[in-house]
């Protein structure tokens, strides 16, 4: 069923599209490395400190499922949401114990048909993937598990039936993991048109985060990239870029 849609300076618009979107971070890996060509690794000193930076503003980091709860009942003052898309075994060995010690929660996208495995799609620095003992064990602490499909390919490239695969079977395969429901999901290289949103909305999902989505909602959530350089000048000047663009929305 489709959103009711609000007519707003003569435009009809989906009521969800005028909801401001929450300041959601995108991590990938939090780890030491000597080679990081495509940016996605964050150093363990330098995600410590990107958590203090948030506590010290009065923010606290939470998963997606959390947010989105706390914005539908008007009560997400305060809430930024942490994603982790890939599923590297660092987010167990060093992200987890982190957020854990600052009382921050977070959402780790996983790609069901490389769990136990490593980054095959990534011309990089090979990274482990965690294990299904691991999924459970960071579910068991408080995190949420999303999908990330189940091979990370762009699906704005996939036929009908390896969409509905990529978006159907990585999710049953995660809940025969975690015995509970997964109602997240997060776009594979950040590539979705209105087809892969449908899609995603269709298979069941309650949420899909994006990038930079030309149209957001709740199946199209925008992120914030975050990175090893990003210290506590940037990220301010991040979140004032978001808040620019969420009052530019209302």
């Amino acid at each position: 069923m489709r959103e009711p849609a609000t007519r707003v300076t003569g435009v009809a618009r989906p009521v969800e599209a005028l909801r401001p979107a929450p300041w959601v971070l995108m991590y990938h890996s939090v780890d030491n490395y000597r080679e990081d060509p495509h940016l996605v690794t964050v150093s363990p000193r330098r995600f410590e400190g990107q958590l203090a930076w948030m506590r010290a503003r009065g923010l606290r980091g939470v998963g997606m499922a959390e947010l989105l709860r706390a914005r539908d009942a008007g009560d997400a003052h305060g809430l930024v949401g942490l994603t982790f898309d890939d599923g590297y075994a660092d987010f167990a060995t060093r992200a987890v114990p982190a957020l854990v010690r600052f009382g921050f929660g977070a959402t780790v996208f996983v790609v069901s048909g490389r769990i136990g495995s490593y980054n095959a799609w990534d011309d990089g620095p090979r990274k482990p993937l965690m294990t299904v003992d691991q999924i459970r064990t960071v579910a068991d602490a408080g995190m949420e598990v999303g999908s990330h499909g189940r091979h990370h390919v762009p699906l704005t490239e996939t036929g009908g039936c390896e969409l509905r695969e990529e978006l159907e079977e990585s999710r049953a395969s995660l809940e025969d993991v975690l015995d509970r429901p997964v109602t997240g999901f997060a776009y594979p290289y950040g590539a979705a048109t209105g087809r892969e949103i449908e899609a995603v909305r269709a298979a069941g999902y309650d949420y899909a985060c994006d990038i930079r989505p030309a149209e957001p909602g709740r199946h199209a959530l925008p992120r914030t990239y975050v990175g090893d350089r990003d210290r506590r000048l940037r990220l301010r000047a991040k979140l004032a870029r978001h808040e620019l663009r969420r009052r530019s929305r209302v």
